[in-house]
């Protein structure tokens, strides 16, 4: 009998959806940490008109107000954060109105096999949502980084996935082009010859950048102008 419903079990996610369900908008790496941050986020004054740098821990490990030498600079990276749940907590960056939004997401939707095509949805959805509600906003949408062999070690889900990595980069630039936003090239500045993260500029885990990376980080989106 337990055979019997298990097999209807799997049978009705995969007509359903349900399994996709379960597998895509529920999972994030470190929920009680993405609660914690979330919760410190709305415990802030709202004040607009500022920049702001949305995303991972790529995001969340950079000194914001000391790179960009802007005290009022706003970090909202969530280490372990991927798509699904920049869009849960899109109305804290929303209600801030912020002058300029730097929008770095993607490498933990990689890292837990979700399909590119819901990846770029939820992308679109973002853009599109502070587009709407935030329409002065300036948003920088930026290239996720590879990463290096190094990272099987430290986080093996990141591993050999920097093909992929590149086709999602090449989405995410066609989605600059339909919302007539700014799309950061910054993967071409950390990618070695290889098309792996350049050691220099990286934390020890092969994933992370270290303090050179951020500067020159900076160094380039100022080459831009977007600071």
């Amino acid at each position: 009998m337990k055979k019997i419903v298990l097999l209807f079990l799997l049978i009705l996610s995969s007509k359903s959806g349900f399994g996709q369900h379960i597998a895509y908008d529920t999972i994030r790496y470190a929920k009680e940490y993405y609660e914690q941050r979330v919760k410190l986020f709305n415990s802030e004054p709202v004040v607009k008109g500022r920049t702001i740098f949305l995303g991972d821990s790529i995001t969340e490990f950079g000194n914001w107000p000391q790179l960009t030498n802007d005290s009022t600079a706003v970090n909202r990276g969530i280490a372990g954060d991927n798509t699904f749940g920049v869009l849960e907590r899109l109305e804290d960056v929303i209600k801030r109105e912020p002058k300029k939004l730097f929008v770095l997401i993607g490498i933990n939707d990689i890292s837990q096999n979700i399909p590119i095509d819901v990846v770029i949805e939820n992308i679109h959805r973002i853009i599109g949502k502070m587009q709407d509600y935030s329409p002065t906003t300036e948003i920088y949408l930026e290239s996720v980084l590879p990463t290096n062999d190094v990272v099987k070690n430290f986080y093996p889900d990141a591993y050999g996935k920097n093909d992929i990595v590149d086709q999602f980069n090449e989405r995410l630039k066609e989605q600059a082009r339909k919302h007539h936003i700014t799309y950061i090239d910054i993967h071409s500045v950390f990618e070695n010859k290889k098309g792996q993260l350049t050691v220099k500029y990286s934390d020890k885990d092969g994933l992370h950048l270290n303090d050179l990376g951020y500067t020159t980080w900076i160094d380039f989106l100022k080459s831009m102008n977007c600071l």
